[in-house]
């Protein structure tokens, strides 16, 4: 009988390996408290992984408090807890989150601040930190400081925290101002709002598409309608159906966020290669004045027929 082979180790799974390469640069003091972290686009570039890798090292990291989000900035280093320096709960404030408590997660204290509104305004932050790949109900709770299902007493799911998410981000609903008084003019102000929107928000894009039935936000129907309200009146003549309305409507903000999913991943591309992000605003306007110059032929058309 032969010699008998150990079975090989199983290999560490790749977000850990990676996570215990940052965390031993933070033990180091290579990386030192508030100081950034590589981002997600940045892990996956540097150690070649998908992005949905990168983002749960991040995510491991959080969960562990090694690191926090800090919205507008990215992922930094915690403050150190450790010592005889502050207690839990001092640590936890200056962290960014909510003091724990010991062994069962959430104290009651972070609970009761716990608040659908609360939960939005966390996960964009979280979002615009860390792309659409780091946006889990796990990572949200985390960030909050409470278990996981304490989030779908508020929010029934990812879903429709999405979609909560982006009636936020558009949230002022506001038509632009100085907008002209033909409808092609409203329709391009219009749509430069919503482009505008998701050049702050670089997530949102590919985040509304990626749920079932995506949906318009109720701010950007209401700017299209609003947008579409003066053609009957630019010129004598019979009115346009409200069908043809909401189908350009519709077209016009489905065109603005088709090139919008290229805002999140296509910025490495783009600085890799030589270029910047107003090539992609360029592509933008150029499209946005083409897909308009064939509307205004179809709105002649149907005035045409009626």
């Amino acid at each position: 009988m032969g010699v008998l082979e150990q079975p090989a180790a199983p290999a560490t799974a790749p977000y850990r390996r990676i996570a215990a390469e940052l965390r031993a640069r933070i033990a180091s003091g290579e990386i030192g408290p508030g100081e950034k972290v590589p981002s997600v686009r940045r892990i996956a570039q540097e150690w070649g992984v998908a992005t949905a890798t990168a983002a749960k090292v991040l995510s491991v990291l959080r969960e562990e408090g090694v690191v926090r989000a800090v919205p507008g900035v990215g992922t930094v280093v915690a403050a150190p807890c450790g010592g005889a320096g502050p207690g839990e709960g001092d640590c936890a404030e200056r962290n960014g989150r909510p003091p724990r408590a010991a062994g069962a997660g959430a104290g009651p204290s972070a609970l009761r601040k716990l608040t659908p509104e609360r939960i939005v305004r966390t996960a964009i932050a979280l979002a615009d930190a860390h792309g659409a790949a780091a946006l889990s109900m796990r990572a949200l709770a985390a960030e909050l400081g409470v278990p996981t299902m304490a989030l779908y007493r508020h929010v029934p799911g990812k879903d429709d925290l999405v979609a909560r998410m982006a009636d936020a981000a558009f949230g002022e609903c506001s038509p632009p101002a100085g907008a002209p008084g033909d409808w092609r003019g409203r329709l391009l102000a219009a749509a430069r709002y919503q482009w505008a929107v998701y050049r702050r928000h670089p997530w949102l894009a590919r985040a509304m598409v990626s749920v079932p039935r995506p949906r318009l936000p109720a701010c950007a129907t209401g700017l299209m309608e609003r947008a579409m309200a003066p053609a009957p009146a630019s010129r004598p003549g019979p009115a346009l159906e409200a069908g043809a309305v909401v189908r350009i409507g519709v077209t016009v903000a489905g065109y603005v966020r088709g090139v919008a999913v290229n805002l999140e991943d296509g910025a490495a591309a783009r600085r890799a290669r030589g270029g910047t992000d107003a090539d992609l605003d360029a592509m933008f306007e150029f499209g946005l004045a083409r897909l308009l110059d064939g509307l205004s032929v179809y709105v002649e058309q149907r005035r045409g027929c009626s």
